[in-house]
């Protein structure tokens, strides 16, 4: 193997990680920042100016969003599609939030994103398009109903999501909806794309079959 080759087998492997790395950064500085809330207004009283801990943490949170975009167009070179639209909302809700000092609109974000990409994947299948593909056909090599069946099955998780967010935020403690949207959504998404891997592996088309039928 010649030192290019190991290169960019390294690469990669490391990208994945990067990019959970650049997702999972400001979910992170979410977390403890609501969790250290009070803490963090005692020693740093002008972040009083915010209202509440779950304020300052929105406040904070769309700092590190706007930092883990940064970094990730730096590092990797693009900014993935998802965590690109996500960060708009998160800039448009958090801002929201704080100015009419409403806890209200930070937690909707999540039904929201969820909510624009289920339309979009199944608005696509709609019009006969599999639109999963355009995002994810650098990972996977798929055929046509794979990829249909594919975005079927995401537009309806983020359905899913979109309600599962509303049940949360809307019966529950404002902490306890932190905690699950930081470690509730995430096993629950890892989860959800493992269950896909039979699908994706029954419909894997071979490259080399699919040059043959090109040519």
């Amino acid at each position: 193997m010649t030192d290019t080759t190991k290169k960019l087998t390294t690469e990669q492997k490391e990208e994945p990680f990067l990019k959970l790395a650049f997702e999972l950064g400001p979910l992170m500085v979410f977390f403890f920042a609501n969790f250290r809330g009070e803490w963090l207004m005692n020693t740093f009283p002008a972040l009083s100016v915010f209202g509440t801990p779950l304020l300052v943490a929105t406040a904070l949170f769309m700092i590190a969003t706007v930092i883990s975009l940064i970094g990730s167009r730096i590092v990797l070179g693009n900014i993935p599609l998802m965590p690109l639209v996500s960060g708009a909302v998160v800039m448009v809700f958090g801002a929201l939030s704080i100015w009419l000092q409403d806890e209200t609109f930070i937690k909707m974000k999540p039904t929201i994103v969820n909510g624009l990409f289920a339309a979009v994947l199944l608005g696509g299948l709609v019009f006969g398009r599999s639109l999963l593909g355009y995002v994810f056909h650098s990972a996977f090599r798929l055929d046509d109903e794979g990829w249909r069946k594919l975005t079927f099955r995401w537009g309806l998780f983020f359905v899913f999501l979109a309600v599962l967010n509303e049940v949360v935020w809307r019966n529950f403690s404002a902490d306890f909806w932190v905690n699950f949207k930081v470690w509730g959504t995430m096993p629950i998404t890892i989860a959800f794309t493992l269950f896909q891997m039979p699908l994706i592996n029954r419909h894997t088309v071979n490259p080399a079959e699919e040059e043959a039928e090109e040519s």
